[in-house]
């Protein structure tokens, strides 16, 4: 069989400019669609932090898919998500973002692109950056173009003691019906169990992020409920989709000035996020 056709020439090269303007409802929306206990966030004056994927995501797909072979584009999976924050989004202000391929690399089982995101506000201050990387199953390019996600790897040293704390969190059995519009992701393997069975899926799936936004509150909730905004990078690795009416237990180790590593697991032992990384500035 011939290997697929990915694109590598556009690896570096910036979209087309969009503009976001960031409504209070829908950041507040946002919050409530995860669960999100964080009382700045429920009241809009920051929004969540995993929020920063919302203006970015349109241009995040159509970027990451102009690489991508027509015949692969439905095989898609998150593989890893990876935000740096520059500030916290504040809702009613208008962010402008710019997407570019960074990177493609052939796997065994599959094919990673690597899309970074930047977003700016009216004055062109950096507000955030983030690196999508999508697992195309079943590609078949034995290639190393470009630069891969940064590392965030779980330091397997930590395993030697407890956890610092663990946190438990349940996953509503209508969780991704709330979390698809304020999101602006109503792909049907969150929402249709028919079509999720259909792409050999148990059935409906959590959105990756939502899954995300759930650690990110697992730790701010220990870290800094307060200041939400100290939270300065984010990043998951996506192991297993989450299911509706599961618990998700999140075991995080302090590992440095700031620095947090996590990991989660369902009422299974699967494991839903690995490679946990966040960093707070001054926590």
């Amino acid at each position: 069989m011939p290997e697929h056709v990915f694109d590598t020439d556009g690896i570096g090269r910036w979209s087309d400019e969009i503009t976001f303007p960031v409504d209070v409802e829908r950041s507040i929306a946002y919050a409530m669609a995860t669960n999100d206990p964080i009382a700045k966030h429920l009241a809009g004056t920051v929004a969540p932090p995993v929020f920063a994927v919302v203006p970015a995501l349109s241009e995040l797909a159509e970027t990451t898919m102009l690489a991508v072979p027509d015949e692969l584009m439905l095989r898609i999976l998150h593989g890893e998500h990876d935000f740096r924050f520059y500030r916290a989004i504040v809702p009613g202000e208008t962010l402008s973002v710019r997407c570019k391929v960074v990177g493609i690399h052939g796997k065994s089982s599959g094919v990673v692109v690597t899309t970074m995101a930047e977003t700016r506000d009216g004055s062109l201050g950096l507000v955030n950056e983030q690196y999508f990387s999508g697992f195309f199953r079943g590609g078949d390019w034995p290639h190393a173009s470009g630069t891969p996600a940064r590392d965030h790897a779980f330091d397997e040293n930590l395993r030697g003691r407890a956890a610092d704390f663990v946190v438990e969190q349940k996953f509503d059995t209508d969780q991704t019906f709330r979390y698809a519009e304020p999101a602006g992701d109503p792909m049907p393997i969150h929402l249709d169990d028919e079509i999720a069975r259909s792409m050999g899926l148990p059935g409906i799936i959590l959105h990756g992020l939502c899954t995300m936004a759930f650690s990110s509150h697992a730790l701010m909730s220990h870290v800094a409920p307060d200041k939400p905004e100290l939270l300065k990078r984010l990043a998951v690795r996506f192991a297993t989709p989450g299911r509706p009416g599961q618990v998700m237990t999140t075991s995080v180790w302090k590992s440095g000035d700031g620095t947090y590593r996590f990991e989660g697991v369902n009422d299974d032992g699967q494991v839903l996020i690995k490679d946990g990384l966040a960093e707070f500035e001054g926590a």
